[in-house]
């Protein structure tokens, strides 16, 4: 079970020999700019081991990230993990990462289409600057015992549920409400007016939804205990908090949304004022290791982009993600593209108004 971190471990050590390996005297640290669960104190423990390089781990998300390394000019850390579609926007704009040297990648270890997906999404002046590392979806968290109905983001704006639901006043839930009204984001993106003319529509949505809203979540935390304690009955969220709660209450569950959940890849990037260039590479090829990423599965609870590391997932994860995405929902996921510079203005203004309206 991957639950069972002792043995998990042990079983890994063995396969990738560790024991007979050491860390040297002066520990290299390589600074890593990432999500929660995405580097499991005793992933970190191993990698030292074999490599004598320390981690030091920043917990962030995609707005943070973007911002800190803006601040910088790209320093301060060494490896980042944004997601697949925050990369050459902030690039073309701030300059704030340096190209993937694929020769020091070890391919064969990612999955293929995976790993060419985000090469193609995350290429600026036919440089790469991100490979896949973890991926998973968001939509609906339901409580199917008090909102079975909920099926679609804009169901969320029901009267039945007033005061009831939850969403954060982020990218996602533009781009959801507008796909639940028949809208097309994505297909705007190359067309600044055509966007926010969508914009505009889901802006005037929300605003008409706030009745319906308790709170608007920042953080996961925040969020599983509003659904926890039945305050909140249907939100949008990843579908990992989906399954995490599906675990202690089977009433709630992830919900693939009717006109698609949203999918989402967060990379590996190399700032650009990178100091451990070796360490990150060599973290990469660790990481992706089906064994390794199988306990990263295991920490975060969404899979990764490693090729075989299914063979080591926990059934019981598996057996939810089948329930929340039978094939049609897994067609119908719609892949965040590349973000094209000026956009998020254009979202930061429109949520803004969203928060301030009565």
């Amino acid at each position: 079970m991957l639950t069972n971190g002792t043995i998990l471990r042990g079983t890994v050590a063995t396969l990738l020999g560790l024991g007979a390996l050491s860390t040297s005297a002066s520990a290299e640290t390589l600074r890593l700019l990432t999500w929660g669960g995405y580097a499991p104190e005793e992933v970190i423990e191993m990698f030292t081991e074999e490599t004598g390089i320390e981690v030091e781990v920043t917990k962030s998300n995609n707005e943070e990230m973007i911002a800190k390394l803006r601040a910088t000019g790209g320093g301060g850390f060494d490896l980042a993990q944004p997601s697949q579609d925050r990369i050459a926007g902030p690039q073309a704009e701030f300059d704030i990462y340096k190209p993937i040297d694929l020769s020091k990648i070890e391919t064969g270890l990612f999955i293929e289409s995976m790993l060419e997906a985000t090469k193609a999404n995350t290429t600026v002046d036919g440089e790469v600057y991100g490979v896949p590392h973890v991926w998973g979806t968001s939509g609906l968290v339901v409580n199917t015992a008090e909102a079975g109905s909920v099926a679609d983001y804009t169901d969320l704006c029901n009267e039945e549920f007033a005061g009831k639901v939850s969403y954060r006043l982020k990218r996602p839930t533009l781009i959801g409400f507008a796909y639940a009204m028949g809208l097309d984001p994505f297909a705007a993106y190359g067309d600044e007016a055509a966007y926010s003319d969508i914009v505009a529509q889901v802006e005037e949505k929300l605003i008409e939804c706030k009745a319906n809203v308790k709170a608007y979540w920042d953080g996961g935390d925040q969020l599983m205990g509003l659904l926890r304690s039945g305050e909140v009955v249907a939100s949008m969220a990843w579908d990992t908090g989906g399954w995490k709660l599906n675990a202690e209450n089977p009433d709630i569950t992830f919900v693939a949304p009717a006109s698609g959940a949203l999918g989402w890849i967060d990379t590996f990037a190399l700032p650009k004022k990178t100091k451990a260039e070796d360490a990150a590479y060599k973290w990469i090829n660790f990481v992706m290791k089906p064994e390794i990423a199988a306990m990263i599965t295991a920490s975060a609870g969404n899979f990764t982009a490693s090729n075989g590391a299914d063979e080591f997932a926990d059934d019981e994860l598996k057996a939810r993600f089948q329930a929340s995405f039978p094939q049609e929902a897994i067609d119908n996921i719609k892949w965040y593209p590349t973000v094209p510079a000026g956009l998020e203005a254009i979202e930061g203004a429109a949520l803004d108004r969203v928060k301030a309206a009565n």
